[in-house]
């Protein structure tokens, strides 16, 4: 049986956002710890964190802003939530940011079924979340959209079709999202246990070899290059 990151490279590009913005608009950010131009700002300010990522974009003549898929970061350092004075610091990004304006609709990945969804409210969390439950060639997995807006997971009822390029969200603002600049998470998890409308999506250097393993890049399926 071919690995599921193996069946997703014969799969054509797929969007998760806006499909009228076209792959050459869209522009690579680092976020990660090497990126000295971050510590001239302060990232736990939501507005400034939004300028710095429109002044990227217009810098690079793009609408969305990518990357962060095995990316250790400073950004959650203000954050309870991965600093646990027990546990190691979770610093290493698992998924795929796509930086964009409130508002932008959010596309299915694939066909599936709405598995779960919740408001993970709090500082550095998700905020409203979507999972989806997906299949191909009998293989089951799932694809996560985190900070999205409220309205988004208001209607919403588990074992809902969808279908691949249909919205199903827009993204929120920092009141809900967080307290990030607007950006979509999309996630691919292979076995999600327990979980239901949340899942890790920043890990510990100890527990990485597991988690890139569960959560394949997801640029396997975007293939943005």
């Amino acid at each position: 049986m071919p690995t599921l990151e193996n069946l997703f490279l014969q799969l054509e590009n797929i969007k998760v956002i806006d499909d009228s913005i076209p792959y050459s608009k869209y522009t690579p950010i680092d976020l990660s710890i090497s990126n000295t131009d971050l510590s001239k700002i302060d990232m736990t300010d939501s507005k400034e964190f939004e300028d710095y990522i429109e002044n990227h974009l217009q810098k690079n003549d793009a609408k969305v802003a990518f990357g962060g898929y095995n990316e250790e970061r400073n950004l959650y350092k203000s954050s309870l939530l991965f600093n646990d004075e027990e546990k190691e610091e979770r610093n290493i990004h698992i998924g795929m940011d796509l930086w964009i304006k409130t508002g932008t609709s959010i596309l299915a990945a694939l066909d599936g079924i709405v598995y779960g969804f919740d408001f993970n409210a709090g500082k550095g969390n998700y905020g409203p979340t979507l999972i989806l439950q997906h299949s191909i060639e009998n293989q089951i997995f799932y694809t996560l959209y985190g900070h999205l807006s409220l309205e988004s997971i208001e209607n919403l009822e588990i074992g809902n079709v969808v279908k691949k390029g249909q919205k199903i969200a827009t993204l929120g603002d920092a009141s809900v999202n967080g307290g990030y600049a607007p950006h979509l998470h999309f996630q691919i998890i292979k076995e999600i246990k327990d979980y239901l409308g949340d899942y890790p999506g920043v890990c510990s250097k100890n527990d990485l070899e597991y988690y890139l393993d569960n959560c394949p890049n997801p640029n396997l399926l975007l293939k943005i290059h």
